[in-house]
C-alpha cells in the first residue's frame, strides 16, 4: 500500500467518523425538536380557545415566500458542496455565500414578521408556542449561517480543501435538517390554522 494510499484511506476514515458523530447529534436535535411538535400538538387539540382574542390567523403569503428561499438555499448548497469536490473552490464560495444570503434572507423575513405580529410570547399558548418553536428554528439557522461562514473562511486557507473535508458535508447536512423542520413548522404553525 502506498503512502498516498493510507493518508487518503486515514482522511476517508476520520470523514466518516465526523459525520457519523454529527448525525448522531442532529438525531439528538431532531428529537427535541419533535418533542416541542407534539407539545404543541397536545396543546393545541386541548385548548378550547387556540388563537389569542383578535387574531383569526397567520398571515401566508410573505412566510410561503420566506419558506420558498429557505427550501431552495438547501439547492445551493448542494451545489457547493458538489463544486468543492470537483475542486471548483471559487464555485464553492459563490454557492455557499448564495445560500448564506438566502439563509439571512429567511431570518430577516421571520425578524420582519415577528414586529408585524399583534400578540407576543406571553399571549396565550398559541403566543408561547409560535414564538419559541419559530425562535428555536431561528437560532438553527443562525448556527447554520456561523458554520457557513466559518467553512467559507477556511476555504481561502491553502491546501485545506485539497482532500475534502467532512465540515463542509456535515454543514450541508446541518442545513438540510433545517430546512426539513422548517418544512413541518411551517406545515404546523401556517398550513394547520383554525
Amino acid at each position: 500500500m502506498s503512502a498516498s494510499t493510507s493518508t487518503s484511506a486515514a482522511i476517508q476514515r476520520q470523514h466518516d467518523r465526523g459525520l457519523f458523530g454529527f448525525a448522531v447529534f442532529l438525531l439528538s436535535e431532531s428529537m427535541v425538536f419533535l418533542s416541542l411538535f407534539m407539545a404543541y400538538l397536545a396543546l393545541r387539540l386541548t385548548s378550547e380557545h387556540w388563537l389569542p382574542a383578535g387574531v383569526s390567523g397567520l398571515e401566508l403569503t410573505k412566510p410561503a415566500i420566506n419558506t420558498a428561499v429557505l427550501l431552495a438555499s438547501s439547492g445551493v448548497i448542494v451545489l457547493a458542496e458538489r463544486s468543492l469536490k470537483h475542486h471548483h473552490l471559487r464555485r464553492f464560495r459563490l454557492f455557499l455565500l448564495l445560500t448564506f444570503g438566502m439563509g439571512s434572507y429567511f431570518l430577516w423575513g421571520q425578524a420582519q414578521e415577528w414586529q408585524r405580529l399583534n400578540f407576543g410570547i406571553t399571549t396565550g399558548l398559541f403566543g408561547a408556542t409560535f414564538y419559541l418553536l419559530t425562535g428555536f428554528h431561528g437560532l438553527h439557522v443562525l448556527t447554520g449561517l456561523i458554520l457557513q461562514s466559518i467553512m467559507g473562511i477556511r476555504s481561502y486557507r491553502p491546501g485545506n480543501y485539497r482532500g475534502g473535508h467532512w465540515g463542509v458535508s456535515a454543514t450541508a447536512l446541518f442545513w438540510h435538517f433545517v430546512d426539513g423542520i422548517w418544512v413541518v413548522l411551517f406545515s404546523l404553525l401556517y398550513l394547520w390554522q383554525p
